[in-house]
């Protein structure tokens, strides 16, 4: 009877905790089906893709709900488990199979002829493997070997420093971040310099990755230490490390938006301790100056002003929606979403290959040929979440349970 009981208030836990994470993958499958139709344009609608920019960056839009979703939830995530090595075990198996994944899937491209990896890949390879493994690429002023990969620089760059401001104590300053950022976005912007330090050619590029590698797993190592001076200084190493690359060394987006997008995570962060009590929401609602005056600072691109109102207008209604069961095919989007994002660019690229020149085609053909891209992307997205990102996971929880963390 006992064991009964305790098994139905799992399945409760489980439910509501189903329904309270259902409208943040909700949110992420709609931002990967947005970030697909705008990468879908060029190769398939080349005559379309600048007037629709120019009104509604929808690859911005996607990339912008991404970030304010892993702003509400990943500082949650390390402040419930408690252990930054948790934090980093879990985060390391969520990120790095399918990020393997869509590297090799690039490269068998390239193989195959039906794409080119950049020149550097002749000329620089160890500094572009090295900062590839960092996930900081886009910090490095690299290119990127998948083009999607840009924003998971950022993501990168905001777990390290939750990690730095959690050892030290300042982690439930969010709203003073996210703040600071915008902050010296906007008075930074059309100042900051741009890949000031890798610019020097390819032997300053290899070193400065290499003293951020040193930097950044020397910082990692005594954070991961259980307490003390060296923990501290760590994190401190941690972090000044990433607002240096962050400040001087941002070739893509550009420096007010790199800044804006970490400023648009921490924001995210606001959010979640707001909903939780942990703040009021007039306090919180300083954070409305990150968007107002993101769209300021793109004041001559309405069609990012756009994305960025939209972004934060879809996500303000899915908190509004969140103690509501969302549709199940979005959930299920989100779950994938991963897959979905890292993944099309490749079917992408192959479409490209294929019908180089797509202003020969009638467009119900290009419509033809984008829904058999989605309706493949899908399949193979389920598969890879099957038997890439379901047993990464568990491999993960399993290390950590091991570790007892």
């Amino acid at each position: 009877m006992a064991t009964t009981q305790e098994q139905e208030r799992k399945q409760e836990s489980r439910a509501g905790n189903d329904r309270r994470l259902g409208w943040l993958d909700a949110l992420r499958g709609m931002a990967a089906l947005m970030v697909v139709a705008e990468h879908a344009l060029a190769p398939l609608f080349p005559e379309h893709r600048l007037p629709i920019k120019v009104i509604f960056e929808p690859g911005w839009y996607g990339v912008l709900v991404f970030f304010l979703v892993s702003g509400y939830i990943v500082p949650a995530s390390l402040e419930r488990r408690g252990s930054v090595r948790g934090f980093w075990i879990s985060r390391f198996f969520r990120l790095y199979p399918m990020f393997a994944v869509s590297v090799a899937g690039m490269a068998l491209l390239a193989a195959l002829g039906w794409d080119a990896l950049h020149d550097w890949w002749q000329t620089r390879p160890v500094a572009l493997g090295l900062g590839h493994l960092t996930m900081l690429q886009n910090l490095f002023a690299m290119p990127n070997i998948v083009n999607v990969l840009w924003t998971l620089s950022y993501e990168m760059a905001f777990y390290l420093l939750l990690t730095a401001m959690y050892v030290l104590g300042v982690h439930r300053r969010s709203g003073i971040t996210a703040l600071g950022f915008i902050a010296v976005a906007a008075l930074g912007a059309g100042v900051l310099p741009s890949a000031l330090l890798s610019t020097g050619g390819r032997g300053q590029m290899l070193a400065v990755v290499v003293v951020v590698v040193v930097l950044a797993a020397a910082g990692l190592v005594a954070v991961f230490r259980p307490s003390g001076g060296v923990r501290r200084a760590g994190a401190i190493v941690i972090g000044l490390t990433v607002l240096t690359l962050l400040a001087v060394n941002q070739n893509y987006p550009g420096p007010w938006e790199g800044l804006f997008i970490l400023a648009t995570m921490f924001a995210g962060t606001v959010l979640y301790r707001a909903e939780r009590a942990e703040i009021s929401w007039k306090r919180a609602s300083w954070v409305a100056l990150v968007p107002l005056l993101g769209i300021w600072l793109a004041g001559d691109r309405p069609g990012l002003q756009a994305a960025m109102a939209a972004a934060w207008l879809t996500f303000l209604i899915g908190m509004a929606l969140r103690n509501r069961r969302m549709p199940g095919p979005l959930t299920w989007l989100g779950l994938v979403s991963y897959s979905l994002y890292l993944l099309h660019p490749l079917l992408l690229e192959s479409v490209q290959h294929l019908w180089p020149d797509p202003l020969g085609l009638a467009i119900p053909v290009r419509l033809g040929i984008l829904a058999a891209v989605v309706v493949l992307l899908l399949g193979i997205s389920a598969l890879t979440w099957r038997f890439v990102e379901a047993p990464a996971q568990r491999l993960g929880r399993r290390l950590m349970a091991s570790a007892g963390q």
